[in-house]
């Protein structure tokens, strides 16, 4: 789909190696520029057998990339990365403003060596405010946009915390994988090139508030930002005999429906839930309504249940039980592989399915300068 697409990929971490890779599952070129030595420290992440410097968080993040070992401060190494760019239709880095351009690959430098070039700058915050030359990390990113504040609206501990996920990293990863996609469609359409940049700071801003802005949102504001929903805490998976269920009666009909199953169909009835209905506040009575019951059955029987009166619900499960799921297994999400350098490993597969472009061999993520000699010589000739 993307074959013929050459990106020139000189970024690190999650942020920018998983926007890349997900262009190189869709056949996209992407050729890793990395540190001599150690290379990107994504390689670390995880457990690395036998070599440390492929770890199982770097399998994940740069499978079907080429790598190429430059240090750019060597003059011989930077006219290698020259030649690339010329060669490239995408440049991506996120290297911070000031280093790019005492490095003299800025947006100008590389559209001379390349008129046409897609220059996508990962940066930390958008460059025409006060946070430009900052850095920026998920915890950094999660902390400055509030994200922080949400678990604590939940469980009542004062102290914000961390959402247990790199979820802000791989979000900008999400909204520059998409830039360069309408980039390129641009290019495709114009012939022109252009400078990009993906802010995590207002990428992560834009995907958390879109709920949670919430009556904050109105001039003035009719009340605070966070979505009720989201931070009820009694919205929690529901205990059974054996485990937890996720029950989400969405709707009327299937709360209705729900209630029947239960035997608590008159507590929609009853004038404390008509009252706390007609504010919009009638969420928690059902949900301590559902965890008052549940327990007298086990997930299975419950499942049952729920799926011969449409209800929606799923068992929830504990993070090292997903491989083995049944859907997951029917589909091959977790494809079983061998790595030459690792050994055998689970890989998820891309999870989006197009009609005309079938299942292709995704490649491995490469070691440091994997590739580099290959490289340098292709672009001798």
């Amino acid at each position: 789909m993307l074959s013929g697409i050459r990106i020139v990929d000189l970024t690190t971490v999650i942020f920018g190696p998983y926007a890349t890779q997900m262009l190189a599952d869709l056949g996209a070129e992407v050729i890793k520029v990395e540190t001599p030595g150690l290379g990107d420290i994504s390689r670390y992440l995880g457990s690395g057998i036998p070599d440390p410097t492929m770890g199982s968080i770097h399998l994940t993040v740069n499978r079907g990339k080429r790598s190429i070992a430059l240090d750019l401060k060597n003059p011989e190494d930077a006219v290698v990365l020259r030649d690339l760019i010329a060669t490239a239709d995408v440049f991506f880095h996120n290297v911070r403003r000031k280093a790019i351009e005492r490095l003299g690959f800025d947006y100008n430098g590389c559209k001379a060596l390349k008129p046409d070039i897609i220059y996508v700058h990962g940066t930390g915050f958008g460059q025409d405010g006060p946070y430009a030359d900052l850095q920026a990390y998920d915890d950094v990113i999660q902390a400055a946009t509030g994200t922080t504040s949400l678990l604590p609206r939940v469980d009542g501990n004062p102290s914000p915390r961390y959402f247990p996920s790199l979820i802000a990293d791989k979000i900008a990863g999400q909204f520059g994988a998409q830039a360069i996609l309408a980039a390129l469609v641009h290019k495709l359409r114009t012939g022109e090139g252009q400078e990009v940049e993906v802010p995590m700071f207002e990428c992560f801003a834009a995907f958390m508030l879109t709920e949670h802005l919430r009556d904050a949102a109105l001039d003035p504001p009719i009340g605070p930002a966070g979505y009720p929903r989201q931070l009820d805490p009694t919205r929690q998976p529901f205990p059974t005999s054996d485990g937890y269920l996720a029950i989400v009666p969405y709707t009327p009909e299937s709360t209705a429906r729900l209630m029947d199953l239960l035997g608590s169909a008159g507590l929609l009835e009853t004038p404390e839930y008509e009252a706390a209905k007609a504010k919009g506040r009638h969420m928690p009575i059902i949900y301590s309504e559902i965890a008052r019951k549940t327990p007298a059955k086990s997930n299975a029987e419950w499942l049952e249940l729920f799926a011969a009166n449409d209800i929606p619900a799923m068992a929830a499960r504990d993070l090292q039980d997903i491989k083995e799921d049944p859907h997951f297994v029917a589909t091959e999400f977790f494809r079983h592989r061998t790595h030459p350098d690792v050994g055998a490993f689970h890989e998820m597969q891309p999870p989006v399915k197009y009609g005309a472009m079938p299942r292709r061999d995704l490649g491995f993520a490469p070691r440091v300068d994997g590739d580099g000699a290959a490289i340098r010589d292709e672009l001798a000739r």
